[in-house]
């Protein structure tokens, strides 16, 4: 199963970014994001940002998460 995870992107230089993952920082490619702005949350899958999405939907989204995986699957920062 593929799963997209939402984060929030933190520090970006070019087409790569550092997405904050409730704690965990990630590096991902920002090619498919390219009008990104730091403070703003995206899908990510596979190390590529697909899509920004607002902070209530990414919020959302981790606490769906965290009822289906447990509250240690994703956190929120």
């Amino acid at each position: 199963m593929c799963l997209a995870i939402p984060g929030k992107l933190i520090n970006r230089e070019g087409n790569k970014g550092i997405v904050d993952l409730g704690g965990l920082n990630k590096e991902i490619d920002l090619t498919f994001v390219p009008e990104i702005e730091i403070g703003q949350w995206l899908i990510m899958h596979t190390g590529f940002g697909l899509e920004i999405i607002s902070e209530q939907d990414a919020l959302e989204t981790i606490e769906l998460l965290q009822a289906a995986y447990g509250k240690e699957s994703l956190s929120i920062s």
